[in-house]
Formats: structure tokens, sequence, C-alpha cells
């Protein structure tokens, strides 16, 4: 097991790379290289690649940090796993608020060292894609990019690490902070600007809520009291729904609020819509997003208060419905996407609502399990995307095609990630969404029983959709024409028809492999050598929650495959052989193509008729009315009053005694005249 303070270096080390970058490397560009556009060709700090010195620092820097975080996650889990997943770790007082104590402190159970290996894992390979392909970047850019992902990963890490649900909440909204920065990354393009400032408004609506629960704990402190449970430490929240203090309605308004905050990080209907804008950010941060953090948050943190969850059938059945709702949801968006990132974007909002609906209907494993193959397939995909527009120039599938010929190990490791997206066994994907179907099939109840038709039902669209992108990408013939070498696109990227460089290709090949077998060799059907079956769904259930494993179903299993086979039959039939006509289908089902292609007018609804009509046009116009017409007169009003109550009162004092006389004459017989009439 890991002494503490090694522990808490997991999360100091990328949070040392960010504040070194941050506050010390790019101050000294600013005295180095000179104000101005960076022209690798007329400065003599840099080297061919147009990388300098002080850039390349930068780019170490990060990739140190996280390195360390990562052999230290590797660390601490083989000792978790020797501890049996007990965390031995103490809570250290920080603030005493009357019988409340806010404390600061590790928890290492199996959930925390899952997450661990997840996020540095996917992050270290995100920072060494990152160095070629932001390479185009100047070098104040290069820092500041990845001081950026640093300060990012290291908000992630803090989250999975904290005891204590305030501290929770302050790296939950890092998370948010950096997630801001990272999609407003070229922040001088309007469209990045509006997406990242969409992603903040859009995910700040479900930290009120999760804010909402927080509070509700705090105020519940005196139950806790009684019991000698702190209410705002996350193991005792364990105890206290154990001894029933949690329960019923309790149970039920704070898991409302937490999934509230899960709904807005995982891009889970209704909150979906900041998730496919969030592409506008450089690919390796979409990459990380949709993979190990932002939308991974989301689904951890469900998965952290899972017994709350449990105590609640209400809110169980509320997830089931949500994530199987949105898995298929989002599927059907994803069918007519143009853009290759917002297929992919389409896709995890897809798959995050798959493990939602596991956690719904109690299969907590099988949601981390989903989580953790998802994490390797979708960067794998993301970091693919990025390479095929570091040689096409554009993200755009319409203007792609034949790039299989130039690019083969982009292309291998795309279609590798397509087939375990897909759920085909057997790669990774498909033996974690098999274990979420089985999972949805095996619930009691017509709840569990309809998030599992709507998941079976995305599961075919999801075959369609990514290979619809591999072949409109990789196969047929280049589309952007003869003269397209030097073309530049939004994002400032030339067209060379080449593979990518080693640093960007070297990521694909890692996250191929562990999309091929790493689903079967953390949780095999059989004993597999040093790894038990069903090994990580045993070691989650070492942990504070109850795990019962999924047996393979020799029936269902074959079902789903056929059915997403049968989406990517499809899509071979529309886009390679052409023998069904994309074009015919479309104008046939045109109001439902208008539909989907418009996202179901969701933006539309949010953007012009919530924000523009109902808050601006009605609530703020309105309060702007009261505020002019009715506040202001009454301001207007006692100010005149102030002005003029003097001269009146004035005239009483006239200096005659006999006028002072009968008026205390008066005031007598008042007083006297009531206090007879009220006897």
């Amino acid at each position: 097991m890991l002494s503490e303070s090694l522990v808490w270096v997991i999360l100091f080390a990328p949070l040392a790379a960010f504040v070194i970058i941050g506050f010390m490397v790019r101050p000294l560009m600013r005295i180095v290289i000179p104000t101005g556009p960076h022209d690798p060709s007329v400065d003599a700090d840099h080297d061919a690649s147009g990388r300098g010195i002080l850039g390349g620092l930068a780019g170490i820097l990060a990739i140190v940090g996280i390195g360390v975080a990562f052999v230290l996650s590797v660390a601490a889990l083989f000792g978790s796993i020797d501890n049996h997943g007990e965390s031995t770790y103490a809570a250290h007082e920080w603030l005493t608020v009357g019988n409340l104590e806010f404390t600061v402190g590790i928890l290492m159970d199996p959930l925390t060292t899952i997450m661990l290996v997840v996020v540095t894992s996917v992050s270290l390979l995100v920072q060494i894609y990152s160095v070629g392909y932001m390479s185009h970047e100047d070098d104040r850019g290069f820092a500041r990019y990845f001081a950026y992902m640093s300060l990012f990963t290291a908000s992630m890490l803090g989250l999975v690490l904290s005891r204590n649900v305030v501290q929770l909440f302050a790296f939950w909204e890092l998370v948010g902070l950096s997630s801001y920065l990272l999609i407003g990354f070229w922040f001088t393009r309007p469209s990045a600007a509006a997406a990242a400032k969409k992603a903040f408004i859009v995910t700040r609506v479900g930290d009120f809520g999760l804010l909402l629960g927080i509070m509700y704990l705090f105020f519940y402190q005196d139950a806790f009291t009684a019991a000698g449970l702190n209410s705002l430490d996350i193991v005792d929240i364990y105890a206290a729904v154990d001894a029933k203090i949690i329960a019923g309605g309790v149970a039920t308004w704070i898991a409302a609020g937490i999934f509230a905050g899960a709904v807005g990080k995982s891009g889970q209907f209704p909150l979906h819509t900041w998730l496919p804008d969030a592409m506008e950010g450089p690919t390796p941060v979409s990459a990380l997003i949709h993979a190990a953090t932002m939308v991974a948050a989301g689904v951890f943190l469900v998965a952290r208060f899972f017994p709350v969850f449990e105590a609640s059938q209400t809110m169980m059945n509320a997830v089931i419905l949500i994530g199987g709702f949105t898995a298929l949801f989002a599927a059907t968006m994803g069918l007519v996407a143009t853009d290759i990132k917002r297929v992919l974007a389409y896709s995890t909002v897809s798959q995050l609502g798959y493990m939602m609906l596991a956690l719904g209907v109690g299969a907590y494993s099988v949601a981390i399990f989903h989580l953790f193959t998802h994490a390797f397939f979708k960067a794998l995909l993301f970091l693919g995307s990025g390479s095929v527009n570091h040689a096409s120039g554009t993200f755009d599938m319409r203007y792609m095609g034949g790039l299989r010929k130039v690019m083969p190990i982009t292309y291998a490791s795309f279609v590798i990630g397509g087939i375990s997206l897909a759920g085909i066994l057997p790669f990774a994907g498909g033996w974690s969404k098999d274990e979420v179907l089985t999972a949805a099939w095996n619930g009691s109840g017509s709840i569990p029983a309809i998030g599992f038709w709507m998941a079976l039902l995305a599961a075919g669209m999801t075959g369609f959709y990514i290979f619809r992108a591999i072949i409109l990408t990789f196969h047929g013939e280049f589309r952007k024409g003869a003269d397209a070498e030097g073309i530049q696109d939004t994002y400032g990227a030339q067209v060379h028809l080449s593979e990518s460089p080693i640093a960007m290709v070297f990521p694909l090949i890692l996250l191929s492999i562990a999309a091929v077998g790493i689903g079967f060799v953390v949780n095999p059907l059989f004993d597999l050598g040093v790894v038990p079956q069903h090994w990580l769904g045993h070691f989650l259930g070492e942990g504070p929650v109850h795990v019962e494993t999924e047996d393979f179903n020799v029936i269902l299993a074959p079902i789903a495959m056929l059915v997403s086979i049968s989406g990517i039959v499809l899509a071979f039939l529309m886009y390679q052989t052409k023998a069904v006509s994309a074009e015919q289908l479309g104008a046939t089902f045109k109001p439902v193509y208008a539909l989907l292609i418009n996202k179901y007018y969701f933006d539309k609804i949010y953007e012009e008729w919530i924000v523009e009509k109902f808050f601006y046009g009605g609530v703020a116009k309105t309060l702007d009315w009261i505020d002019g017409s009715i506040i202001n007169n009454i301001g207007k009003f006692i100010g005149w009053l102030g002005a003029n109550i003097g001269t009146a009162l004035r005239q009483l004092q006239t200096g005659q005694m006999q006028e002072y006389g009968a008026a205390i004459s008066v005031g007598i017989l008042t007083i006297v005249g009531l206090y007879l009439w009220f006897l």
C-alpha cells in the first residue's frame, strides 16, 4: 500500500507541472520571445519542427508530471489489490463550524484506483500525442496548452481522490473551469469562444443541483451528529445509508441533486447540447474530455454515491430512463452528422447513456467496466480523427476519402476503435456493452426492460454511424480535388496526405492494443493466469458497494452483435457499394432528416425561446420595466418627500405660544377620546 504522501503526489505532480509551466515558463517566454506572430523561419531559437526550447520544455514538464502520476496510480492499484480494496487513509481536520468538521483526505477504494489508472494512462498518451498535433502552435500557445492540460488532469485526479464532498465539489468546479479554458483554447475564433461559454453555462445548471444536494447534506448534519457521523464525509455518508439515516425521501432528494450534476457534466438529456460544440477545442482536448476526464466525472459521481441512489428506487428508475433515452437519442443524431468529431461526440453521449443505464439497473461494476473500456477506444477514435485532420486539413467527412492508402496505421487503428465502439466481440467494447445489455435484460420490472430495448436499438445505430464515418473518411478517393495541397481550413491546418508523425502514431498503436484486448484481460470469463475470472467485478465489490457480476449471456450477446452488424452492413450498402442511395433515403424521410440534422432543434429551443424570448424578452424586460417604472418612481417619490416634507413641517413652527397650547389641548382631547372609545 502506498504511503499517504505518495498518493498526494499523484495529484500534485501534474499540478506542479501546471504551476511551473504557467507561472515560470510562459512568463520567461515573454522576455525571450518577441511579441507578435511566431515565424520559425526567422527565429533562430526554434528547431526544424517549429518548436523552441522553452516550448519543448513545457511539453516535457507536462508529460513528466502526468507520467509520475501514472506510475504511482498503477502502484496504488496493486497496493489496493493487496489490501483488498480497504482505504486506510484518515481524514484531516481543516475547519470546524459549530458541531460540523470540514475535512480533507483521500478515499482510496477500488473505484478510486481504477479511475486513477484510467485518467493518468489516457492523459499521458494524449500529452505525448499533443506534442506532434500542436506543433503548429507558437511557443506561448504551446506552453499555455500544456499548462491547461496539466491543470485539467490534476483537477480530475483531485475529484477522484476526494474524501469530503466539499473537497469533491471544489475539484468538480476546477474540472469545469479547465474544460472551459481548453474548449476555448483558440479564443480568437468566435465559434470556440461561444462553445466554451456554452459548456460553462450549461454545466452550471447541473452543478446548481449538485450544490443543492450538498447543502441538503449540510443542513441534515444533526441526524448525522446523533450517530457520531459527519454529513460531508463520503465514508460517513455510506455509513448513514447503512444505518437508514439516509433513506426514503431524504435519499431521493440528495440523489436527485447529485444526479443533476452528473447529467450536466456527462452530457445526458436534456443538458447534452454543450458536448458536440465542445469539439471546437483542439482534438487532444476532445479525446481527454470524452475519454477520461470531464464526461467520465458524471458517471464517476453517480458511482461514488451509488449507495445513496440504491436507497431510492425512484432515482434508480430515473437514472435508467435518462440513461437509456440518452443512449438512443444521441445515436440518432450521430447518423447524419458530417463532422467526424461531432459523430464521435454523439457516440460519447450515447455510451455515457449506457453507463448510466447500467448504474440505474444496479449493475455498478458493469458501468465502471464500460467506462474503463470506453476510455481507451474513445481516446483512440478521437486521436485518430486528429491524425486525419493533420493530413487532410478538415474534420468534414464530405471532403475526405481515400486516406487508408496514405495513412495505413491511422486507418487500422480507427477501424479497431470503430469495431470496439460498435460492441463486436472479442474487442474490448463488446465485452462491456454485452454486460450492460445483460444487466438491463436481467433487471426486474418494466423500466429496465424499456432501457434495454432503447440500448439495443442504439447498438444498431452505433454500428451504422461509426462505419459510415470510416467509409467516408478512409475509403474511395480523396474529395478535396487535385489542387488540394496547401489549402487551409478554419483550423489553419494544411493538406499533407501522409501518415502522421511518430509522436501521434505511437499513442494510436498503444490504444489500439488496449481497444482489442483490455476488456477481456481485466474481466475475463475464466481464470486468465494471474487474473481471476471476473476480476474487475470482484475487485470493485471489495469497496462499499455490493457487486453481482454478470455472466456471459450466450443468447443475448450474439443477438446484440447481429444488431450492430446489421448497422455496419447498412453503412456499407449506402456508402461503399451505393446499393442503397443515401440521398434518396434522405429525401424520402426529409422531415426526419431535418429533425436530426438540426439536433431536434434543442439549440433553437434553448437559445431562442428560453434564453432570448423567455429570460431576455420576458423576465429580463419585465424586471427592467419594474426597475425603471416602479422602483425608480418610488425612489423619486421618497426623494421628493425628503425635499419637501420639511417645508410643510416648517409651517407649524410659528413661535406663537397660544397656537402650541391649542395644539396640545387638541392632542390631549384626541387621546382621551380614543381611550374612552376603545374602553
